[in-house]
Order: C-alpha cells, then sequence, then structure tokens
C-alpha cells in the first residue's frame, strides 16, 4: 500500500468536503493500492496534527469532528481534547509546518494542500517546494501572486496540481498541458468561468432585472455573501491570469482589463450589502437591459467572460457573443471554456460543465492529489 502524508491548509466549504471525500472512498483507494495519510489540518489560527508524524495520521472518526467543528464556525483550538497536538497561534502554527514538512518533504514526501482562499499561504508554499514536498491548490491566490511567487511555484512542475483553481474539477489545466506539451500553441481562449455570472447574465437575457436575479442568485446560494465579490470580475480575473501565465505570458493582476458589473461609488467602502441590493443595483437595471436589446438586435447575447489571446491580450468583462457559439447557448451556471490552438483552430475545444461547488471542487482536488502518487516512495 502507497502511503500519501498530506497537510491540509483551510477548513471551509471545500476543505470539509475534500476531508470527506478522502473518507468515503477508502475502499476504493484501497482497491488501487493507495492511502491518504492525513496528518494535520490548519486553519487561519491553528494546527491540528498527529501526534507522531511519521507513523500516525488524523483517523477517519477525528476527520468527521474537524468537519463538524469547523462546520459550526469554531476553532481548531475546539479539538484540544482528542489526545493529539494542538498548536494555537499563526506563527507559532507555521513554525511548527515548516518542522514537519522539513521532517517528511525528503523523506516520505508530504502534499500540502491548500484549500484556503488566503495569500497568507504563500510564504509557507513557497518554503516547502524547496524542502521536496508537492503542492496542491484549489486557492487561486499563490498562483496570482507576484511573479517572483509564481516562479517559485512552478520551478518544479512534476510537484504542483492545480486544476480546481479554474473550473472546479472540468480538466482545464490537464488540456492546456496537454495542447502546450505536444507543441500545438494556443492563440486564443474565450470562457464563461462564473457560475455565478453564468447564471447572471443568461437570466437578464430573458428579460429579468440585474437587481433581482442578483437577489434570487444570493437566496440560491449562487453567490458570495457579499454578490460585489462576484460582481467585480476578480474572481475570473485571477482564473484568466492563471490561464495566461500558463501559456506563458508573464504578467499580474494589473494588466488585466477588468470589467466591473458596479461603478466604484457603489463599492463595499460606499455602501453596505443592504443598501446595495435594496437600491444601489437597481439604478444598474436600465443600463444592462439596454445592452441585452442592442446585443438581440445584432443576434447576438451577452456573457461575462474572459478573452486571452495573441501576446499581449487578456481581459475580463461582458461581451456579445454568437448565440448559436458555445458560450451563447450557455444557460444556468455552467462553466464553458473554448480553446483555439492550431489544431483547433476552426473548431475550438470546448470544455464545459459543472464549474463551482464545494463537492465538485474537493472532487478535483483529490483527482490532484492522486495524480503525484507515483513521486511517493
Amino acid at each position: 500500500m502507497k502511503n500519501i502524508p498530506l497537510l491540509l491548509m483551510g477548513c471551509g466549504g471545500v476543505g470539509r468536503q475534500l476531508l470527506q471525500h478522502i473518507v468515503s472512498c477508502r475502499s476504493l483507494h484501497a482497491q488501487q493500492g493507495v492511502h491518504l495519510r492525513v496528518i494535520g489540518v490548519c486553519d487561519s489560527k491553528s494546527l491540528f496534527f498527529a501526534s507522531d508524524v511519521i507513523t500516525r495520521e488524523l483517523n477517519d472518526q477525528t476527520l468527521y469532528e474537524v468537519c463538524r467543528v469547523k462546520s459550526n464556525g469554531s476553532s481548531l483550538s475546539a479539538l484540544g481534547d482528542l489526545g493529539e497536538c494542538i498548536v494555537y497561534g499563526n506563527s507559532e502554527s507555521k513554525r511548527k509546518v515548516m518542522d514537519i514538512a522539513a521532517l517528511l518533504g525528503k523523506a516520505t514526501g508530504l502534499a500540502f494542500v491548500d484549500c484556503s482562499a488566503s495569500s497568507e499561504t504563500i510564504g509557507v508554499l513557497n518554503q516547502v517546494v524547496d524542502m521536496g514536498c508537492c503542492v496542491v491548490l484549489a486557492n487561486k491566490k499563490p498562483l496570482t501572486s507576484i511573479m517572483e511567487d509564481y516562479d517559485k511555484l512552478v520551478s518544479f512542475p512534476r510537484r504542483i496540481r492545480h486544476e480546481s483553481t479554474v473550473g472546479a474539477g472540468l480538466p482545464v489545466i490537464a488540456s492546456l498541458n496537454r495542447l502546450l506539451s505536444s507543441g500545438d500553441p494556443v492563440h486564443r481562449i474565450i470562457g464563461s468561468l462564473s457560475g455565478t455570472l453564468g447564471y447572471v447574465m443568461s437570466e437578464v437575457e430573458d428579460g429579468k432585472p440585474l437587481s433581482e436575479v442578483v437577489k434570487a442568485a444570493k437566496n440560491l446560494g449562487f453567490t458570495e455573501p457579499d454578490p460585489r465579490d462576484d460582481l467585480s470580475g476578480m474572481d475570473v480575473a485571477r482564473k484568466a491570469l492563471i490561464l495566461a501565465r500558463l501559456l506563458g505570458r508573464r504578467i499580474n493582476l494589473d494588466n488585466i482589463k477588468i470589467e466591473s458589473l458596479y461603478p466604484d461609488e457603489m463599492g463595499p467602502d460606499a455602501m453596505s450589502v443592504e443598501e446595495f441590493l435594496a437600491s444601489g443595483i437597481v439604478s444598474l437595471d436600465n443600463d444592462v437591459q439596454e445592452r441585452v436589446k442592442k446585443a438581440l438586435l445584432n443576434g447576438n447575447v451577452l456573457r461575462y467572460v474572459c478573452v486571452i489571446e495573441g501576446s499581449s491580450r487578456c481581459e475580463v468583462g461582458i461581451q456579445e457573443l454568437p448565440k448559436d457559439s458555445p458560450l451563447g447557448r450557455l444557460r444556468g451556471s455552467d462553466n464553458v471554456l473554448e480553446i483555439y490552438s492550431r489544431c483547433y483552430n476552426k473548431q475550438p475545444l470546448v470544455i464545459q460543465g459543472a464549474g463551482a461547488g464545494n463537492d465538485t471542487t474537493a472532487a478535483g482536488v483529490l483527482a490532484d492529489i492522486l495524480d503525484i502518487q507515483d513521486l511517493f516512495p
């Protein structure tokens, strides 16, 4: 049985779902000759780890308890009575994480799995790659930091996986890597990479006011607690940056042209979420409806997309697209990506499916962990 030690950073929705997937797949993985040995989990305040990280692990009952405690909004410090070790405090946790990485990295190997949404993991990840550790990411921020951080992370390409940073579990990164490694240059990518904005744009296409659609999306759980986190386009821009850098573009977030669906005067610093939903977004309804009508007159529809083209173009925002194109036919919260290359020139490679959700994203992370199993003794 091949044992893969892993340390999970981030116990939010995706992190908890990953732990549940790991436990529920025990018999399947046993048939495949693999055992995922969770030696520790950490949140922003605490690290909870096995008393002997070389020989022991957090058992399945303990992992379920981690999920229960975190789903209740409590800190990992609440697990102090389970007989395992616990370290309190952010800086102390980081030191212990580095100790574990140094101990296991070169010996048995160690997979650092980042399911957080924090930029604070970047420093840790940059150090552990030099210690022989593998890195699996659902967190986009390490890959969208400055180029120096990015170069460090990808300096050992066989030891990093990040499929779930773009399109949740969809095979976007793997498909692009296969094209590039086969010498098939990609010259254009256009895609709808936000399930939230995909839903919003397809609903306003049916004549519904933007304000009503956003409120409905929030009630359905499609948006962040503050819908402006989705409407700003920043999440799509991060995904676009990851794809652009994969194609060799040496750019940063501030090089990407980003169209926000609301003006600065309606930003979080100017009005509360309640004010924005009650009065702010209503004033945007007419403008969006006019753009929808204009597109329909041209036989097109509006979609919020990222466009990466040539050596310089990288932007995210609303585009008019043909109704009969893969993006034009998009409905609901699916993601769609069109990839144009030498081999896929007239008819693009199209990747479509659920591109959001804790379950889908966690499944993508789990697949990434299993994909690096050959690197472990």
